[in-house]
């Protein structure tokens, strides 16, 4: 792999089994830092600081020309937060991010996430992709994301109401290139992707239907981007095929389904103890894992590559 990193970390809802590669590596979080934002906002809706129908003014100082409409919209534009929630997911609208993360406080974000346990997330700054400080400012690891989702899918993150509108957020995404690409078309998923010149991230909750998973692949360093959409397009249909066969071996156990609203992933069973990281995958150990490829030589005849990825979706 050299110099090129790739990171994942997956669950599985039912048992709360887990598996990953380095997963609490601090990594370029781009547009995956959203989805902590958003918990922010509705932490404070629970707390009755704004509600849904808030409105907010577009100021200069929140515009950001790396992707979104809003960045072009004239100073003193009225957005609600119910607007701008689905702008920052949805559309990865990074000037609706900034507004968000002037009305909440960046700091604020911080400390829900500390208090969260998830050691490794920093909002660092405002949204700035024009500048290579974005790569610092914006961490995450993969565990740190598949701890927040995971929580949400439990419908546990600030309440059940916040966590089922988050999750009906977060199924409303409109850039489905990475995790989704290789998935059954009609399969539901609630995720958020986040991409530089040089990362691309993916994570989310896949509803597969007899046994749904949380997933976070990031990737950084890459020497192109087509060559990190194919890995993800890997890791997925890995992990999506992998689960069928899990739940297979789960039932065969007498291990419950995924119900919402269970105290413990395991609560009234009898059966054995469980290893607590089980190589889903079948594999001896991480090596199983696809690998970064070399960068392929151009071809002359070849068809052109994908356009570049906008920054920060």
């Amino acid at each position: 792999m050299g110099d090129r990193i790739a990171r994942s970390f997956v669950e599985d809802l039912a048992t709360g089994l887990t598996t990953g590669v380095n997963a609490n590596s601090s990594l370029p979080a781009a547009s995956t830092i959203k989805i902590p934002v958003m918990v922010e906002v509705f932490r404070q809706m629970a707390n009755g600081t704004i509600d849904l129908n808030t409105q907010m003014h577009l100021q200069p100082s929140d515009r950001d020309d790396g992707w979104g409409d809003l960045a072009y919209a004239r100073t003193n534009t009225e957005r609600s937060v119910e607007q701008l929630l689905r702008l920052m997911i949805d559309d990865s609208d990074n000037t609706a991010t900034n507004m968000l993360i002037r009305l909440v406080g960046r700091q604020k974000v911080n400390e829900t996430m500390g208090e969260l346990g998830l050691r490794d997330t920093k909002l660092g700054d405002y949204i700035r992709s024009a500048t290579d400080g974005i790569r610092y400012s914006l961490r995450s690891s993969p565990h740190d994301m598949v701890k927040l989702l995971d929580s949400i899918a439990r419908r546990r993150l600030v309440d059940s109401w916040s966590s089922g509108e988050m999750l009906a957020i977060l199924t409303g995404q409109t850039h489905n290139g990475l995790l989704p690409q290789p998935l059954p078309k009609k399969l539901q998923i609630a995720h958020k992707t986040g991409s530089l010149h040089d990362t691309l991230n993916d994570v989310g909750i896949v509803f597969r239907q007899n046994e749904p998973y949380v997933i976070a692949v990031m990737t950084t360093q890459l020497p192109s981007l087509p060559m990190g959409r194919r890995f993800i397009h890997a890791i997925s249909k890995m992990t999506y095929d992998e689960f069928g066969r899990f739940a297979t071996w789960r039932e065969g156990e007498g291990l419950p389904a995924f119900a919402l609203g269970m105290a413990s992933p395991l609560a009234g069973t009898t059966s054995r103890s469980l290893a607590p990281d089980l190589q889903m995958w079948n594999a001896q150990d991480a090596t199983a894992l696809p690998t970064l490829p070399d960068a392929p030589q151009p071809d002359p005849g070849a068809p052109a590559p994908d356009p570049a990825e906008p920054p920060n979706n």
